[in-house]
């Protein structure tokens, strides 16, 4: 495997991982499993807080709202594929998102302690 397809590989599962993160400790703290109608709550500053955690957290929503209508709904395999795909580019995409941040305040911390 070339050095790109393992780099894109681990960003995806980081990116999966960190939504789960985030989905977990909401839960944690709200009672209440994350989803998307936390936007519904009108022009709120709730709702503008919960931008953040939804763009990051999503991965992890699609495939919970995906994975339960398989099993409730029946729903078909296509829809089941085509939802996977949408999550695992989005998780690609916070994925580098999260490992460039990281990549960057470990430069800085770097620049502090050396």
């Amino acid at each position: 495997m070339s050095p790109e397809s393992i780099q894109s590989f681990l960003a995806v599962a980081i990116g999966f991982a960190f939504a789960g993160v985030l989905c977990t400790g909401y839960q944690l703290v709200a009672h209440r499993p994350a989803s998307f109608r936390l936007l519904e709550q009108g022009a709120s500053s709730a709702s503008f807080a919960a931008v953040p955690l939804l763009v990051f957290a999503a991965p992890f929503i699609i495939m919970r709202n995906t994975v339960r209508g398989r099993i409730i709904e029946r729903r078909r395999f296509e829809f089941v594929m085509v939802a996977t795909v949408i999550a695992g580019l989005w998780s690609l995409m916070s994925g580098t998102i999260v490992v460039m941040t990281v990549e960057v305040l470990a430069e800085l911390l770097g620049r502090v302690v050396g």
